[in-house]
């Protein structure tokens, strides 16, 4: 059995090198108990979810670096992320579907602003521009 080499130097960057073996490479990691390690390039996906947005089921189905849920009103949400961010210049896409109707908009809630921990987002009905509840809603934030 080899083993993998860890390196790093002061940028705060660590490397991985699986170690070369004929055949087939393969690094098993266990599950991490701690924190989600963040780096620091840019472009890549810090965090998303897939939940239900309907009250009284809202529930994470799956998801990377969001700690929770929470309905405030109907149609809107505060997204918590495990892991702050290191800055609210991030960017952000969701859609959102609903099983009643399929004219959803998803959204930013108006006048709220960005943190670093969280993100209050709305489902709004294309038609009138009501918020409403969504039983499939979809979010991502890349920074």
């Amino acid at each position: 059995m080899s083993s993998l080499v860890l390196s790093g130097d002061t940028s705060g960057q660590v490397s991985l090198t699986v170690p070369a073996i004929a055949g087939s490479n393969t690094a098993t990691i266990p599950a991490s108990t701690g924190n989600v390690l963040m780096d620091s390039t840019v472009g890549v996906c810090r965090a998303w979810v897939n939940f239900n947005g309907v009250s009284g089921s809202v529930a994470i189905r799956a998801s990377f670096n969001v700690s929770s849920i929470t309905r405030t009103a109907a149609g809107v949400y505060t997204i918590a992320f495990t892991n702050a961010f290191t800055d609210t210049n991030y960017c952000i896409a969701g859609s959102a579907r609903n099983t009643t109707n399929g004219d959803t908009v998803f959204q930013p809630l108006p006048d709220t602003v960005l943190t670093v921990s969280s993100i209050a987002v709305a489902v709004l009905y294309g038609v009138n521009g009501n918020a409403q509840d969504a039983a499939y809603i979809y979010f991502s934030a890349f920074r």
